[in-house]
């Protein structure tokens, strides 16, 4: 199978999305791979996977790279010359790995869906939905899963605690971790919001919960459901940027969480009802709270780290099966029959 592996992106987390896509060229060893790059810039750059490591991107060898456009149901190199030719980039699927920005608030998906190349990744809706915690949350109940109570606090409020302390401040539109603080003080609670307003315009602010669990499921629907392991991510006071990311280019799979069979089915149910039908094309993971024998969505990361292969047996295959189910974008047939009706009324040819 051809996968292009599109990455990096106009966003704070334009690096995590190249440690993904670096990941993926060791797990997806078996499939044809084609890198293409998105700059800062948002300029797409056909990367050879030679040269698929951090050094060739933070020195900005990528720009010697050949550029690439969108066309109808293709990638292309545009000709260089007078007389040259475009150049077809020939692929099977493309595969969404750009975090955050561009990758999650739905501008991929919108570009892959309107050039009508397929793609595995959360289609428009998805995106839109899943980039803002205050919208997932929302979605979340709606579908019958709980989430903790939140305040949102946007960058022109006033500065008023809304939760006795100890709470969590974190930017709205953001993952990876960035910009989240455990707050104790109105001290802590004044520069947490300096904090998290340099990244976004909006945060939300939950209660801090002493000892409360954190498990992490993964999966897609293949025609079949197709789900990982249940992790518990080890963490100290939070799960910070570091432990979150820095780790997931690791080669072995995870440790399934030492739990009893009814929470694991709990959290699977919890999964599907967040999953179906609104994810349906992308391999998500659902952070999961777990206190006082309840579950509670923490977040949807609609585009995992490294898309969360280290949960999975069979990662590869799973990836397969899904490029071979993806929903397809409804057909609408113009025929300009309510047009026509109207000049033959009117006594026009």
């Amino acid at each position: 199978m051809k996968t292009a592996i599109i990455f990096g992106g106009s966003s704070f987390e334009h690096e995590i999305s190249i440690v993904s896509a670096i990941t993926l060229k060791k797990v997806l060893s078996d499939d044809e791979l084609i890198f293409i790059f998105l700059s800062a810039e948002r300029e797409f750059y056909l990367i050879e996977a030679k040269n698929m490591k951090a050094s060739y991107f933070s020195s900005s060898e990528y720009k010697k790279a050949k550029k690439v456009s969108l066309q109808n149901a293709k990638f292309v190199i545009p000709s260089s010359g007078l007389f040259a030719k475009s150049q077809d980039i020939d692929i099977d699927v493309a595969l969404n790995l750009i975090h955050g920005r561009d990758g999650e608030d739905g501008k991929i998906a919108s570009l892959l869906e309107f050039y009508s190349i397929p793609y595995i990744g959360p289609r428009i809706d998805a995106s839109v939905l899943s980039y803002s915690k205050s919208l997932t949350k929302c979605f979340a109940q709606s579908v019958g899963v709980e989430t903790l109570d939140y305040e949102i606090l946007r960058i022109d409020n006033k500065r008023e605690a809304p939760f006795e302390y100890p709470f969590i401040v974190k930017p709205s539109h953001l993952g990876s971790s960035i910009g989240v603080s455990v707050v104790k003080s109105d001290e802590e609670f004044d520069y947490a919001l300096d904090v998290a307003f340099e990244f976004d315009d909006e945060v939300i602010i939950e209660p801090f919960i002493e000892g409360i669990k954190e498990f992490n499921i993964a999966g897609c629907y293949t025609g079949a459901w197709e789900l990982s392991i249940v992790e518990e991510p080890q963490k100290d006071e939070m799960l910070d940027f570091e432990k979150k990311y820095l780790d997931f280019s690791r080669d072995e799979r995870a440790s399934e969480a030492v739990i009893d069979n009814s929470l694991k089915l709990q959290l699977e149910d919890a999964f599907k009802k967040i999953y179906k039908p609104m994810f349906e094309g992308a391999v998500i993971r659902c952070d999961f709270f777990y206190h006082n024998d309840k579950i509670y969505l923490n977040e949807i990361n609609p585009i995992p780290g490294s898309m969360a292969n280290y949960l999975f047996d069979d990662f590869t295959a799973m990836i397969k099966r899904l490029a071979q189910n993806l929903p397809k974008e409804r057909e609408i047939k113009i025929d300009y029959k309510y047009i026509n009706e109207i000049r033959s009324a009117k006594g026009k040819a």
